[in-house]
């Protein structure tokens, strides 16, 4: 074997990846989620955790998660619940603490995002070395099912709003499935501002304004299974607020 391939072999064995699962409500989704992570992580041979970050689910989110960690192990799932309903942003600080990856998995725990684009999430990162590599539904093969028409007009619109405001070098701002390194995500995250819907969309504003380079892979989004849909009126108008301050501020 050539010392470069032996070198990429290690290389490969050394990463790490923190996978962040924020959680309300997801007790029928969660098992399906991880049994995912964990066949397609195993598949592909990465080493990884996932780590649950449930925020005082009433309906039982928690002990699910609880049961999960008795099926897979403590090392591949951690449990880091917080009392109540906190919010995006910080639910990744919290998670973010206790990742003892070098690189972390942001995604949806109600299925919309697929585990299996998760290897080619990481495919790309290590073929352009990016510091952030970001699914995206408006490129390439990617898309969205199971939307009506008016969910399908808002993430476009909202998309089209802010390429135009902000030209942020990426197709798909408001998408939440996404592989940071570790020390960017930090970096990142101690900057950004908003809370919630407007959150994912800084973090790519913010990346470019720190010219950091940013990869995309097309995946397909799949409207959630189970539970309610958390994008409503109040999402749509904090998300243009949010919209207009980034402009504002950059």
């Amino acid at each position: 074997m050539t010392s470069r391939k032996a070198s990429h072999l290690n290389r490969h064995n050394e990463d790490k990846y923190s996978v962040l699962l924020p959680t309300y409500n997801e007790r029928e989704n969660l098992p399906l989620i991880v049994w995912l992570l964990v066949k397609y992580f195993d598949e592909s041979g990465y080493n990884y955790e996932i780590i649950v970050i449930d925020d005082g689910s009433p309906d039982g989110t928690l002990q699910v998660a609880e049961q999960l960690q008795r099926i897979y192990g403590e090392d591949k799932i951690l449990l880091r619940p917080r009392a109540k309903k906190l919010g995006l942003g910080t639910a990744y600080i919290h998670g973010m603490k206790h990742a003892t990856g070098n690189f972390i998995i942001i995604m949806d725990a109600d299925l919309s995002h697929h585990p299996k684009f998760i290897p080619e999430l990481i495919a790309k990162q290590k073929d352009g070395n990016y510091d952030l590599v970001s699914g995206t539904r408006y490129k390439g093969n990617g898309g969205v099912y199971g939307w009506d028409l008016r969910r399908k007009f808002i993430s476009r619109g909202a998309n089209f709003l802010t390429q135009v405001l902000l030209r942020p070098g990426a197709s798909d701002l408001t998408g939440s499935f996404r592989l940071y390194k570790k020390t960017v995500l930090e970096n990142l995250v101690k900057r950004c501002l908003s809370k919630g819907y407007v959150f994912q969309m800084e973090m790519i504003i913010r990346a470019r304004e720190l010219n950091y380079t940013i990869g995309e892979v097309p995946i397909t989004f799949v409207d959630r299974v189970y539970g309610e849909s958390k994008l409503g009126g109040n999402e749509i108008l904090s998300f243009a607020k949010g919209l207009l301050t980034l402009f504002a501020t950059t």
